[in-house]
């Protein structure tokens, strides 16, 4: 008998837009959080799951001394060739997507928060959530933030938001909205809100 899919929040955001806050508080009330940001980034670690996919399809150019994705080298490769990053996708989004699934139906809290940057960009997304959730704040905000955080110019920072849907796209999909263009008090008091509501959802 294969288990029981838990109830699933897909949260999703901008760049900048404050999602690892927002899961953050949900994981302090108790949510269980899948992060597809975290499982990419252990795909490609050294020796992680998409390393030699990555290897044959880029060469060496592509992969640090110490065996990981050079994260660096590939965003320069994408933005010179935008079909670069639709084959590092089609190598990791797979991988991502059963990775998620499998965390997802071991977790153990009440319910799942799915933290998915490109939630609205991947498509079908009806299908794999009970509710859509979207961290949302303005874009010059979202620029500031990470500025301040990476050290990216503001050109190239507009360049990945480029390539992300549209604040507005994500707002059209979203059946629930966190505004982050406040405090983190204020932030933290519409987390609160909706996990009891989330709560209530997948309890009943």
């Amino acid at each position: 008998m294969s288990a029981k899919r838990p109830y699933i929040v897909g949260l999703t955001g901008g760049i900048g837009s404050g999602k690892s806050a927002a899961t953050d508080r949900f994981a302090a009330l108790g949510a269980s959080v899948v992060d597809t940001d975290r499982i990419a980034h252990e795909l490609t670690a050294p020796g992680g799951g998409a390393i030699e996919a990555i290897h044959v399809a880029f060469g060496d150019a592509m992969i640090a001394p110490d065996g990981r994705l050079d994260r660096a080298a590939m965003r320069a490769l994408a933005f010179r060739e935008p079909d670069a990053r639709r084959r590092l996708e089609a190598i990791l989004h797979p991988l991502i997507r059963a990775e998620s699934a499998r965390q997802c139906l071991a977790a153990s809290g009440p319910y799942v928060i799915l933290a998915v940057p490109l939630l609205v960009e991947s498509g079908g997304y009806r299908e794999r959530y009970d509710r859509i959730c979207v961290v949302d704040c303005p874009e010059a905000l979202q620029v500031a933030r990470v500025r301040a955080r990476s050290g990216l110019v503001d050109e190239q920072i507009r360049a990945i938001m480029a390539a992300q849907a549209s604040r507005a796209q994500r707002l059209a999909a979203a059946d629930d909205v966190l505004d982050n263009a406040g405090t983190l008090a204020s932030l933290h008091a519409q987390v609160d809100r909706l996990h009891a509501a989330y709560l209530a959802a997948a309890t009943h």
